[in-house]
């Protein structure tokens, strides 16, 4: 009997980037492996990924990681650097850095290395997060040009904030000012993120950056738009097992709270996985998981290390069974609207009691 663990299949991650290659075949592929790799396990992940030509990470100590295991390839920091004294850092090892503010830039300008910093400039084409808008990009590619700690020729990148959506307008509108802005330019570029990849091809230029979808989890929330429909295999399956199947009575409440009240006699499942394990607490009865191939629904709170299940009366299964919180057969998607989040957090904050299993 196992608790909470979380099956990583390699497989199915070789399986997604193949089909990602297919869906942009003309693109170099940067790996966003940013918050432990989606939850997925950081240095394992990119281990695995030997058919990408680099990776996107948020945190210089995502960036250190990497190399301190033997990543060789080009390595991103998609927030850019923080201090001029991470310059020095990035040098030493061969770490890329995104430039999207003005302090960046002096600090660039003022700082003395020991060779160039190859720079991707971030435009902010229309999302407001970060970078430098279009009446500010001139200037920032003359000095950039001109500042001997910059590696020559820029690259150049932006963000989409509406690509999930295909009503929204703004999409093509942040696609037409990047592009009307780069014309012309001679260095790399990248626009399409996950959401991109699969919905706005003309995005995929020099390079794409794949994220979730990477891991077989859908950048949409339409349920016509899952994983599966873009031939995608989810890479993590959360589990834990039965460690109590017991008779409820009609009428008695199950858990903290009383917030579930058996309809019918039953049987209860008790799972060992709960909040502390990070299956989310906000879980309302009624979530699915699966036993033994079949979808039951929560009933009653998740406590801090165990939630419940209905079973059903006829039931047949018995402590030791496997429960999925969510992946093969369950995705993450389905969960992820029942509890009124997106499944990107539900990967990512797994916490370290979750043994990590890779097949």
């Amino acid at each position: 009997m196992k608790a909470a663990t979380a099956y990583i299949s390699t497989d199915a991650l070789q399986h997604n980037i193949a089909q990602l290659r297919q869906k942009a075949p003309n693109s170099k592929m940067l790996a966003v492996v940013k918050a432990n790799a989606y939850g997925h396990g950081l240095l394992p992940v990119a281990q695995h990924l030997a058919d990408v030509d680099g990776f996107g990470v948020a945190r210089i100590e995502e960036a250190l990681t990497l190399r301190a295991g033997g990543v060789v390839k080009p390595i991103l920091l998609l927030e850019g650097f923080y201090s001029a004294a991470d310059l020095p850092v990035l040098v030493t090892n061969n770490i890329h850095t995104v430039v999207h503010s003005v302090e960046q830039l002096t600090a660039l300008e003022e700082a003395e290395l020991e060779t160039p910093v190859v720079v991707w400039l971030k435009i902010d084409s229309g999302m407001h997060r970060l970078g430098v808008r279009p009446e500010q990009f001139t200037d920032f590619v003359t000095r950039l040009h001109a500042c001997k700690n910059v590696a020559k020729p820029l690259r150049y990148m932006s963000h989409f904030g509406c690509a999930d959506d295909s009503t929204s307008p703004v999409t093509a509108e942040q696609l037409d000012t990047f592009l009307s802005l780069t014309a012309g330019c001679a260095g790399e570029r990248s626009l399409a993120a996950s959401a991109g990849i699969l919905a706005w091809p003309d995005s995929q230029l020099e390079w794409i950056r794949p994220g979730i979808i990477m891991y077989g989890v859908s950048p949409f929330t339409e349920p016509e738009r899952n994983a599966d429909a873009f031939s995608m295999k989810p890479v993590m399956t959360l589990t834990s097992s039965l460690i109590a199947v017991r008779e409820v009575k009609k009428g008695e409440a199950v858990g903290y709270g009383g917030t579930w009240v058996s309809q019918r006699d039953t049987k209860v499942g008790v799972i060992a996985i709960g909040y502390g394990d990070g299956y989310p607490r906000s879980a309302p009865n009624g979530t699915p998981v699966l036993v033994n191939g079949r979808i039951v629904p929560m009933a009653g709170r998740v406590s801090m290390d165990m939630l419940t299940v209905d079973l059903g009366p006829e039931c047949n299964d018995k402590v030791g069974d496997e429960a999925i919180l969510w992946g093969q057969g369950l995705p993450a998607e389905i969960v992820a609207e029942y509890v009124g989040t997106i499944a990107y957090e539900l990967v990512t904050k797994l916490t370290p009691r979750v043994a990590m299993a890779y097949t």
